[in-house]
């Protein structure tokens, strides 16, 4: 993730979920989509607590507040009593300190660790043991005080027992398995959302809905005729499906013309060959190692289905393997039958790899070599070797699973074990039996061909020896040796790019070491480092590891030009290269300068292998890259800096000696070398599985968790669950894990499944040109960036800017410009996707090329970026257009394009389950970045916020937000069905929770069914005309736009579980208008109750920590939380108001009640109590 993406920051406390406190804003609760833990590979490290404790001797306790919970699922916190499923769950919550509770102790005994302590923990020793003993209990829940208190103590016993603990602030469990770190299910401050509508509104809606029952009703039995099933196997589908291609038997006139195109083709290559400039390419090409196996590998590729071939840096494996069989088979009078494809895990790759391959065949681009990546490519009818990307051949399996036609399978670059290598392995593997003449050649740039060999039960393995020169290696001390440089904590610190000042700030100030510096903590304090000099000692003594490498190409490459000698492009190229640039600026970086021009390329990790730039000599190692992690059991990724491996590390250093010896500079301990990993882990490891597990099913290969235990390294079974129940959520999968109408359409589009679902949605709802801007945005860099000649005054030191406020404010500056420019786009919209729309508008209606530049200079805009979204969405358009959804009138399908309340509606469809509850508080903050457009609003005037991303980046960060209303997340979210009581819904398996008029409840339940339907219809008849349900769209567009938000949440009202008896006795109460005082709300309330026939309700009072009170009020198995108070009797009122005010649904005046109070009759088998907690 970019430094300069729009984010929202919640800082975690682990402990109490709390979010940390930063400055005056609104509070910010997020759903339980992506929750975290710090790293997945330390998983058990990381929940386990470690607390020595002397001897305890077993006895027998009880404890009133214990529950043993009887789970029948692996991993029982993704189940309430509502079935969840496997998902993760998080919330992040905030108080301030005037609000944090403070639970008094009894007595001062409890809070000293004294005899108290000893026999609770004795006691807890006898109940985990009985949790072990019984197979059915998985876990034990404790909402006692002094088990809390005793808590770290009691886990390190669980954890000495084989258990795992966490404490969620008020409750403490011990589990079987591993806990999350948040709990839905025993959190009291879930989203309640009390929705309240305006009565003409209400009834204009209901009037045009009823008009348009009325008229289905006239038509009905016309889509229950067509019977089409909410989960389609048939491989006929819309045009859109698995497309099976006759087979034809080969006539002897086509095999004459096959023999005739071969004999042309040998005689044009035995041409090429002969020629002079063939016999220089020929001789250059011998000179490489590859050569010298040149027969053995040809050898082995015709006598064994696979081969696995292994080479290091420069033995020309990637260039001539491919030649070799083309060459074979055209000598061999086959070449006009043969067709070979070549993946390569980066588009870069395959484009220089194609254009070095043709021309040391002496040919041009699209003759007998081509290339095909995603947005372009360069092939022809007489193609017989196609480089592409991994996914490109992934997406022709889709419509030809068995590869007809093609003879050679090559996958270069396999050591690198990215998601869709792996991916595309297992699908080789089944497909292989099927075709035995088809050969699958396996490339690695690494000595772990075993792996490989062993996976397709015991290939044949090739190594080629590499041809470098001699490279010198510099380790950090040796740096330091030589140049003298001396490090201080001071001088580490980043003073440039885009974000820093907090970042900046909390490199000086946080205590708590990260997990690069944690993972080489041990292996520097063990090093031995005598033999260098005392201030190279002193310098090592206080290196920092974060502070190694640059996470921003850009800002690096401005700090350059910006000095006197580096910056001078008379004497210096500097060139960037990184995956999110255009392929023509990429390709910069293989041209020659110059003489007596230095060039220095800026390169991510994808310069370390496939690519090659020849005039290389010197290489800087930061030793670092960002990767991607995924924590299955919080269904969290993590986006964080790690050490590369050994492998990596080798490959970088071998690029400094291509054409002459060269120099290879370590910035990091030849110690901390010798503690990487051998290897990667490997992509299917540590992301989401999503995607992925959408495309084994369009596959039609079965279940998905079955098809990937077949590869190389599994996933975890959580991890497989996760985006199999991410899939049911947004509707891609049914219960059976079959494809649905939607999720055929999903398959089909190269993008993530949420994308995909936002742009199907905008191409139904006649809003495709915005989408398509929003969609092809998420789906590279964010284009609004800093310009860095506007912040030269920023570059200060850090002692400045942490204590002179001038300066302070001078690095705000640009900041504060570059937050303006994005604001003004967004004119109070409270959207990062309807600001990217305008921007890029009025990018699009600039015509003249330079005007472009001073408007993307002016608005700090990436012109880069703004390119690559047109290119994009003229690609997705095309895509778009094949399912059949739109056609070529974009007029029609630009109809609604206006409609702002339309455009968050389809966003909230494509981003749902990611969203997140915002209450606006005076004192609360929990909105945290210098860039996101909601971020920068003291207020913001919408419940609800749907992102595109919430990623771990040592704190979690919300990215792309656009703010929704109560309406629009309950008819574009996900599925809504009823509470327990009247006027009650819920989504989200029971974690988001709305409350309000009965009336209102069916009006959006039946609303929201009708909706599901007419885009079903649509998705299964692509022809159909939306516009014939009128009504229907009228009253959706009609609701959501006039709804103003006017809602509370009300964190303090909690439904408590009632027995089966309560539950299915609810009586609707008399409409009465009564006069309630705020000063007698107590006697009102109580007054209610009995008349309902209800006993008294009962309070209980807390003392907060700033000394005032707050009251609680329990009846009917609910329970109602009143403002805090200064004295104790007035708490107990507030509280008495809080539940008035929900009884009888108004907000202040209670003497003109007009709505039915919510509040079933007691039964004679289960009268009202309180629950004890």
């Amino acid at each position: 993730m970019p430094p300069h993406s729009a984010l929202f920051r919640a800082q975690l406390k682990f402990n109490s979920f709390h979010l940390h406190q930063i400055r005056p804003k609104s509070l910010l609760h997020i759903p339980p989509l992506f929750p975290l833990r710090s790293n997945p590979r330390n998983l058990i490290s990381s929940i386990r607590t470690t607390v020595s404790l002397p001897a305890i001797v077993s006895s027998f306790g009880c404890n009133k507040g214990l529950v043993f919970s009887r789970r029948h699922l692996p991993f029982p916190h993704f189940q309430q009593h509502q079935q969840l499923g496997f998902y993760g769950r998080v919330a992040c919550d905030e108080k301030s300190e005037d609000e944090s509770e403070r639970e008094v102790e009894v007595s001062k005994q409890n809070q000293q660790t004294g005899v108290s302590t000893i026999n609770n923990v004795e006691d807890w020793k006898w109940k985990l043991t009985m949790l072990l003993r019984n197979n059915n209990d998985k876990e034990v829940v404790s909402k006692e005080k002094k088990d809390r208190r005793d808590f770290l103590q009691l886990a390190a016993l669980a954890a000495r027992m084989g258990l795992y603990s966490r404490h969620y602030t008020r409750v403490i469990v011990f589990s079987k398995f591993p806990l999350p770190n948040y709990r839905s299910d025993l959190d009291d401050k879930r989203p309640q959302r009390e929705v309240f509508i305006d009565s003409g509104l209400h009834q204009k809606v209901d009037t045009l809905l009823k008009e348009y029952l009325s008229q289905r009703r006239t038509d009905k039995g016309t889509f229950a005729a067509n019977g089409f099933p909410r989960s389609s196997t048939s491989h006929s589908f819309a045009g859109i499906s698995e497309r099976h291609e006759p087979q034809y038997p080969v006539s002897a006139a086509m095999k004459n013309a096959l023999h005739r195109r071969s004999f042309l083709l040998r005689d044009q290559q035995q041409a090429w060959q002969e020629s002079v400039e063939g016999e220089k390419m020929l001789e250059f090409r011998k000179g490489l190692p590859a050569y010298k196996e040149k027969d053995s590998l040809l050898t082995a590729i015709s006598e064994n289905q696979v081969v696995v071939v292994s080479g290091e840096t420069g033995c020309g494996k990637t260039t001539q393997l491919p030649q070799y069989i083309l060459e074979s088979e055209i000598v061999a009078a086959r070449g006009a039958g043969c067709s070979i494809i070549c993946t390569q895990p980066r588009r870069i790759s395959a484009m220089a790899v194609s254009e070095r391959v043709a021309a040391e065949r002496g040919e041009k681009l699209g003759e007998s070599v081509g290339y095909k990546v995603r947005l372009e490519g360069i092939r022809g009818k007489d193609t017989r070797l196609l480089f592409c990307t991994t996914g490109i051949l992934l997406r022709r399996l889709l419509v030809d699973r068995n590869l007809k036609g093609v003879t050679h399978v090559i996958v270069d670059e396999i050591h690198e074990r990215g998601m869709n290598e792996d991916f595309l392995l297992i699908v080789l593997k089944e497909l292989l039996p099927r075709r035995p003449e088809l050969r699958l050649i396996l490339m690695s740039a690494t000595l772990n061909a075993e792996l490989f060999s062993s996976y397709f039960g015991g290939a044949p393995m090739i190594h080629i020896p590499g041809f470098t020169y001699p490279v010198r290696t510099h380790f950090l001390e040796n740096i330091l040796e030589t140049t003298g440089y001396r490090l201080t904590p001071g001088n580490q610190i980043d003073d440039y790019g885009q974000d820093k000042l907090w970042k900046m700030q909390k490199q000086s100030m946080k205590k708590k070491k990260s997990q690069i510096a944690s993972v080489v903590e041990d292996t520097l304090q063990a090093a031995d480092f005598r033999g260098y000099s005392v201030w190279t000692r002193d310098s090592l003594s206080c290196w920092n590891p974060d502070s190694i490498g640059w996470d921003d190409i850009n800002a690096l490459k401005d700090k350059l030009q910006a000095n006197f000698l580096l910056g001078d492009p008379r004497r210096v190229l500097l060139l960037a290269c990184h995956g999110s640039m255009a392929s023509s600026e990429q390709r910069l970086i293989f041209d020659k300068p110059e003489d007596g021009v230095r060039k220095i390329v800026l390169a991510t990790n994808m310069a370390e292998t496939s690519i090659t730039i020849n005039d290389v000599v010197f290489v800087v190692d930061c030793g670092k890259a960002k990767e991607t992690s995924y924590d299955a059991l919080n269904n969290t990724p993590c986006l964080l800096p790690s050490w590369v491996s050994k492998a990596a590390a080798r490959q970088r250093r071998g690029r400094a000696g291509r054409v002459q010896s060269g120099e290879c500079y370590h910035l990091y301990p030849k110690c901390v070398y010798e503690a990487f990993a051998d290897y990667q882990l490997p992509e299917l490891l540590r992301t989401p599985l999503q995607s992925l597990c959408l495309q084994i099913k369009s596959l039609q290969f079965g279940s998905i968790s079955e098809f990937l235990s077949m590869a190389l390294q599994s996933p975890e079974v959580l991890s497989v669950d996760n985006a199999v129940e991410y899939l049911k959520v947004i509707g891609a999968l049914d219960d059976k894990e079959n494809l649905t109408a939607l999720g055929r359409y999903l398959a089909i589009l190269p993008m993530e499944p949420k994308l995909g679902k936002m742009l199907i949605f905008g191409a139904i709802f006649k809003c495709v040109d915005p989408i398509l801007t929003v969609v092809a945005g998420l789906s590279v860099r964010d284009p609004f960036l800093m310009p860095f000649d506007k912040k030269d005054n920023a570059k200060l030191n850090l002692s400045h800017i942490m204590h002179e406020q001038e300066n302070v404010l001078k690095f705000l500056a640009p900041f504060q410009l570059a937050e303006s420019a994005k604001l003004q786009f967004s004119r109070q919209g409270y959207s990062d996707h309807i600001a990217l729309i305008r921007a890029y508008n009025g990018w699009k209606d600039i015509e003249n090329e330079k005007s472009r530049y001073e408007y993307c200079h002016t608005n700090f805009l990436s012109a880069q970026t703004l390119k690559a979204i047109d290119s994009l969405r003229k690609q997705f358009f095309f895509q778009l257009k094949g399912t059949g959804l739109i056609d070529e009138d974009q007029t029609t399908s630009n109809a609604w394009s206006h409609d702002e309340h339309l455009i968050r509606a389809v966003t909230c469809a494509g981003l749902y389950p990611g969203v997140c509850s915002v209450v606006n508080k005076k004192k609360y903050v929990s909105l945290k970045t210098l860039e996101d457009v909601n971020a920068g609003e003291q207020k913001i005037p919408y419940p609800w916020l749907v992102f595109n991303e919430k990623v771990k980046v040592n704190s979690v960060f919300l990215r792309d937000s656009t703010a929704i209303s109560d309406s629009l997340a309950l008819l574009f979210g996900g599925n809504v069905s009823r509470g327990e009581l009247n006027g009650h819904l819920k989504m989200f398996g029971g974690y988001l929770e709305f409350f309000m008029n009965p009336s209102l409840a069916e009006t959006y339940l039946r609303l929201k069914g009708e909706l599901d339907e007419l885009i079903q219809e649509k998705l299964l008849n692509p022809k159909m005309d939306i516009q014939s349900r009128e009504n229907l769209l009228a009253a959706v567009r009609l609701l959501i736009s006039g709804d103003k938000c006017e809602g509370r949440f009300v964190y303090g009202v909690e439904a408590l579980k009632q027995s089966k008896t309560a539950a299915t006795a609810p009586l609707a109460q008399k409409k009465k208008k009564t006069s309630i005082p705020d000063d007698n709300s107590k006697g009102q309330l109580q007054t209610i109750l009995s008349r309902e026939g209800h006993p008294n309700p009962t309070y209980t009072i807390k003392q907060l920590d700033n000394s005032m009170f707050r009251a609680m009020v329990f009846f009917n198995g609910m329970q109602f939380r009143g403002k805090p108070c200064s004295t104790k009797k007035n708490a107990e009122k507030e509280a008495a108001i809080e539940a008035l005010q929900w009884l009888t649904g108004t907000k202040s005046d209670f003497s003109n009640i007009s709505r039915v109070p919510m509040l079933p009759r007691p039964t004679k088998n289960n009268p009202s109590t309180r629950r004890k907690t």
